[in-house]
């Protein structure tokens, strides 16, 4: 595949994995009041792992909607922002082509994407 390539912008109507025209998937994760920082990322991280395992290789678009979590960190709690902020840039982004996120909007990513997905995601708190 064209490293340059692209893929057209095709928001899934459902929460979950669609795949496009284009042999591109678009996920889509909605995260609720109820989510807190783990779920969330667990329910990224298991759509990444899914779409990988369905579709291996293809061009990946991830959008993510988060409903509730507002705070002062740029309209979000210090949990959603964190997610936003540092666990998706340092976690999930480098395994798509594109993801548009609440803070962030719409951002391709500048290198190729990886799809040696991890098996599983760790998460540890950090050191009190």
């Amino acid at each position: 595949m064209d490293p340059s390539f692209i893929p057209e912008y095709n928001k899934p109507d459902a929460p979950g994995i669609a795949m496009n025209f284009d042999n591109s998937v678009s996920l889509l994760a909605v995260i609720g009041q109820e989510d807190d920082f783990p779920s969330a990322a667990n329910q990224v991280f298991g759509l990444l792992k899914e779409a990988e395992d369905r579709y291996p290789g293809w061009p990946r678009v991830f959008y993510v909607e988060i409903n509730g979590h507002a705070g002062d960190r740029t309209g979000f709690d210090e949990d959603f922002f964190e997610f936003q902020q540092e666990f998706w840039f340092a976690t999930i982004a480098h395994f798509v082509t594109a993801f548009d996120l609440p803070m962030t909007g719409g951002l391709v990513n500048p290198q190729p994407q990886r799809n040696d997905v991890p098996d599983v995601l760790n998460i540890t708190a950090p050191p009190e």
